[in-house]
């Protein structure tokens, strides 16, 4: 009796865990960078609030219970943040989210040596945002984003 109320536990487990991890038919959320706020910095960090824009395309509200964001530039990462804010997207509409990031110092250094190490800037940068909208229960919201940032002429001599 007890091995067959453990499979079911498992099993129901299983399923919950799957079923919200899933969610088939919903479109992926669209987050931007809504605003930059510098924050008081502690010694060899960078400290910043990062305003994220999140739309949510689909007929379902999205809850959510903490949230991630890491940034990566060239290939590295460049500043990373959590929060414990929570909340609701309602369907079909728009958030913004509120997200502390944190930058080394020296991480900042090395990226910026090793853009410029042939004695010139590069023609482009690329960025990488990504992160997650935690999920109350079971699941959770994973979002990215990436591109290139084109810099003028002026600027790489």
């Amino acid at each position: 009796m007890r091995t067959n109320f453990l499979s079911v536990l498992v099993a129901s487990i299983a399923l919950l865990v799957g079923g919200c991890a899933g969610m088939p038919g919903r479109d992926p959320v669209q987050v931007t960078v809504a605003d930059i706020e510098s924050l008081p910095s502690e010694g060899m960090e960078l400290r910043m609030l990062v305003k994220l824009r999140v739309q949510n395309p689909n007929d379902l509200p999205i809850e959510y219970d903490g949230v991630y964001l890491r940034l990566e530039v060239q290939g590295s990462t460049f500043a990373s943040g959590v929060s414990d804010a929570r909340g609701t997207i309602p369907r079909f509409s728009e958030a913004i989210v509120s997200i502390p990031l944190t930058a080394s110092t020296l991480r900042l250094v090395q990226s910026a040596l090793g853009m410029f190490a042939g004695g010139q800037a590069p023609e482009k940068i690329t960025y990488r945002m990504e992160g997650k909208l935690n999920g109350p229960m079971f699941g959770s919201t994973s979002f990215q984003s990436q591109g290139e940032l084109k810099l003028p002429a002026n600027l790489r001599q």
